[in-house]
This record gives C-alpha cells, sequence and structure tokens, in this order.
C-alpha cells in the first residue's frame, strides 16, 4: 500500500509544476505520498489527508512530524466522502491512492472542486493488468467502471501513465 519513490517522486513534480497550494490525499497510509508532496508545496501550502484507519493515521503523523512537515499536513480520519463534504473550496490537485470501489464517486465528487489548471490523479488504473484481464473482484470493476468513465466524458481530459501500476491524470475540459 505504500507509494513507493517513483511515485512519490512522480506526485512531488506535479504538485511543484502546478505550483499547488492546495492538496487533497485520498489514501494516506503511512505518510509517503504526503512528505513526498509537502516537501515542494510553496510557504502557505496544504494538504488535507484521508485515511480511515486510526493506526495509519497515527503512523503518518508520526512520520509526518519527523520529517518537518506536521504543521503542513492535516490527517482526516474517516470516510473520505464526509470529509471532502466538510471541506471547503477548490484544490489544485489531489491524489486518489484509496478505497477504489469509490474512485468513480471521487470523480463525480471532487472534479468540479478543482481549482482552475487543477488536476486529479488516480494510482492503480492498470490494477496489474487485471483491467483488461476477465477479473471480476469488486476492485478490478471499479478500477475498470473510472477508465471507461474518464475515456468516455467529453468534460474531462485525461491522461493514463505506466507510472507504477498505472497513474491516470484527469483535468476539467476546457
Amino acid at each position: 500500500m505504500l507509494t513507493g519513490p517513483i511515485e512519490g517522486r512522480f506526485v512531488q513534480f506535479l504538485v511543484y509544476a502546478l505550483r499547488a497550494r492546495r492538496v487533497l490525499e485520498l489514501g494516506t497510509y503511512s505518510g509517503y505520498s504526503a512528505i513526498s508532496m509537502a516537501a515542494v508545496l510553496p510557504p502557505d501550502g496544504h494538504i488535507d489527508t484521508c485515511e480511515v484507519d486510526e493506526t495509519h493515521a497515527a503512523v503518518a503523523r508520526r512520520y509526518l512530524d519527523e520529517a518537518g512537515y506536521g504543521d503542513r499536513v492535516t490527517v482526516h480520519v474517516g470516510p473520505a466522502l464526509e470529509t471532502i463534504e466538510r471541506l471547503a473550496g477548490e484544490f489544485d490537485f489531489v491524489f486518489v491512492d484509496a478505497d477504489k470501489a469509490n474512485y468513480v464517486v471521487y470523480l463525480d465528487a471532487l472534479l468540479p472542486r478543482l481549482a482552475e489548471g487543477g488536476l486529479m490523479a488516480f494510482d492503480n488504473t492498470l490494477w496489474s493488468g487485471k483491467v483488461l484481464e476477465p477479473d471480476d473482484s469488486p476492485e478490478t470493476q471499479a478500477i475498470r467502471s473510472l477508465n471507461d468513465r474518464i475515456a468516455s466524458d467529453p468534460a474531462v481530459v485525461a491522461v493514463q501513465l505506466t507510472v507504477r501500476d498505472g497513474v491516470t491524470l484527469v483535468r476539467r475540459a476546457a
């Protein structure tokens, strides 16, 4: 469940290139990706990260503090959709890496909340190739549904990259 150094550097690069000030992450786990992104935030930047498991959230908070970014990242514990509803405003960058079954729900909830020029990144969209196989697990079906939806939705522009297990970048169409 760890993002890892390649993808950590990738999301860090995106946050830097976007000059993102407001970042939302769904799926904190150990805090690795949040730390990667926090390292390049401008002084007034902030990350809200959602984690459903309190044990993972505690580990992430510890590592965020050790890395010196605890004041720039808020770890919210609970269902991501509830946290999204509580958070006001737009996001410059959204990294979705948890709760695969709700990927399409997150797309619908967050696409209207992207700032002008903002991006969403969905992790694991190649799903170890299972999206092309007759695998009918709920996670595979959900990722397949997301991929199909993005490919056929004229309201978005997207690119799927082969970074690790697949990362799909999405922005609103002009």
